[in-house]
């Protein structure tokens, strides 16, 4: 399959890479991770550790800079494959500028869903996958090929939404149990909240680039 070019798409797996690579060789990774990592507590009551740390993100941008952080080789290469695959192709849909708009509003529902669930977490959330969930819903809802027929008064792309929505949640949920025995081994809600994102935001984004086109 070809895949279509995708200048920001590239940029952002550009990006990662160059930011991973740096701490890996600097040996900053942990250092980066405390500093710019999405700490589900900063969002609520805090911590008082935090506050005589310099240089701290601020607490609302760490949904966007921890998205630059990655936990290891394994973890950066299968994020950044799943948005070479995907990406380019949502790109090609909605364009560079929505694109973008897509991948940070689902970061920041990413970081919410996690928070909304696990408030009071001082483990860091760290990696691309939540604001890529985003773009994977985009991709599963725009190149879709079934028919989906409406069900009672719900239009066939909410049900859409609907099926794919409950698909991807079995999924994490498989995958959490499977990587750790239990759900605490990956951030699952923060992937749900992205793809959720991914989803609700496709339609209005097609409709907003071809109304001014």
């Amino acid at each position: 399959m070809n895949l279509p070019n995708g200048k920001l798409t590239n940029g952002l797996i550009i990006a990662n890479v160059v930011v991973f690579l740096f701490l890996w060789i600097s040996g900053l990774e942990q250092d980066a991770i405390l500093r710019g990592g999405f700490f589900p507590i900063r969002l609520g009551e805090g911590l008082p550790e935090f506050d005589g740390i310099s240089g701290m993100v601020p607490a609302w941008l760490t949904p966007v800079s921890s998205s630059f952080l990655h936990g290891g080789l394994m973890h950066i290469a299968f994020n950044m494959l799943m948005l070479l695959f995907c990406g380019r192709f949502v790109e090609q849909a909605l364009g560079p500028q929505l694109m973008a708009l897509l991948y940070v509003v689902g970061a920041y529902a990413a970081a919410l869903a996690e928070f909304a669930v696990n408030g009071d977490s001082v483990i860091p959330v760290v990696g691309a996958s939540g604001a890529i969930s985003a773009v994977i819903g985009a991709y599963a809802l725009l190149f879709a090929r079934n028919d989906v027929k409406p069900v009672g008064p719900f239009p066939g792309h909410v049900v859409r939404i609907a099926w794919l929505t409950l698909a991807w949640i079995g999924i994490q949920l498989m995958i959490g149990v499977a990587t750790r025995g239990n759900l605490n081994g990956i951030a699952i809600f923060a992937h749900i909240g992205g793809f959720v994102a991914g989803l609700m935001l496709t339609r209005p984004l097609l409709q907003w680039r071809f109304k001014n086109a």
